[in-house]
């Protein structure tokens, strides 16, 4: 039987016949996605279909997704269970721009030979960028101070700089850096790890695609890796946060990867109160 008959005679199109598919191979976008799944190795199919499409390929999310499960690199993620529902301070006032409010906190980890590492972590609630990351083997209160000053002196000084109740923070050399720059102290309340959300956040973020993807041989090693991994985040990470860009887009629109201008960032100083 022909193939028009038969086709007449099944009512099928005998376009649809002879169609031919156009789908092109997607070896090269497997190999793409999994070579950046293996580079950030807690990245979802979602942060990892922006950086695809930063990077020019034309290719829908429901694609992305697709190959992503058959490449068998979806994350598994455990959600907490919550019975009480978290409320959060009703008087604090979001950020409106970058240098508002700073989120500030230290992530414990530990290098090869199993000495216990402090890493002090800061973070911009507005724009997402970390200005700085530090590690050391012991913190106190003026070594915060020098950090800080140090950060400070790059990208200007912040309104507010949100902190829990440890001791280097309630410290007087805290507390003179606040009455000094005009830097008002936000404490959490104890037991309350949901008033500094955003540092929680970020630490968490930092741990899973840096500290427990990196083995740390010295101090100078773990300053290189963090280091690295800062600026990755800073310049090239996209947050969905802020519309799956770089936190360096939202602090400096004109696409500056280096920090403002020294002499802008110490004119534009707050004015200065200290709060409890």
């Amino acid at each position: 039987m022909t193939i028009r008959r038969a086709c007449a005679a099944l009512q099928f199109d005998r376009s649809t016949y002879h169609y031919q598919s156009c789908r092109t191979d997607p070896a090269f976008l497997k190999k793409r996605i999994k070579e950046i799944c293996e580079t950030h190795v807690r990245y979802g199919y979602r942060r990892v279909y922006y950086i695809l499409r930063r990077d020019g390929w034309v290719v829908n999310m429901k694609k992305v997704y697709r190959l992503y499960r058959e490449l068998g690199l979806q994350l598994r993620n455990k959600t907490p269970k919550r019975r009480v529902k978290a409320k959060l301070r009703e008087d604090r006032a979001p950020a409106i721009r970058p240098n508002d409010v700073w989120a500030m906190d230290f992530v414990h980890d530990q290098l090869a030979t199993g000495r216990k590492l402090r890493i002090l972590t800061v973070v911009d609630t507005f724009s997402r960028l970390s200005p700085v990351i530090d590690p050391r083997f012991s913190y106190r209160g003026e070594d915060v101070v020098a950090t800080l000053e140090q950060a400070c002196r790059r990208i200007g000084y912040p309104k507010t700089i949100r902190v829990d109740n440890g001791s280097e923070f309630i410290s007087r050399d805290m507390d003179l850096l606040a009455y000094q720059r005009g830097v008002i102290l936000d404490f959490s309340r104890p037991g309350k790890p949901t008033d500094n959300a955003f540092i929680e956040a970020f630490n968490s973020k930092l741990r899973s695609e840096c500290l427990n993807a990196n083995w740390f041989l010295n101090l100078q090693d773990a300053c290189e890796k963090l280091e690295a991994w800062c600026r990755h985040y800073n310049e090239e990470r996209p947050h969905s946060a802020i519309g799956n860009i770089p936190p360096i887009m939202l602090a400096n629109p004109a696409g500056e990867i280096s920090p403002p201008d020294l002499g802008k960032a110490e004119n534009s100083r707050p004015e200065w109160s200290k709060v409890g």
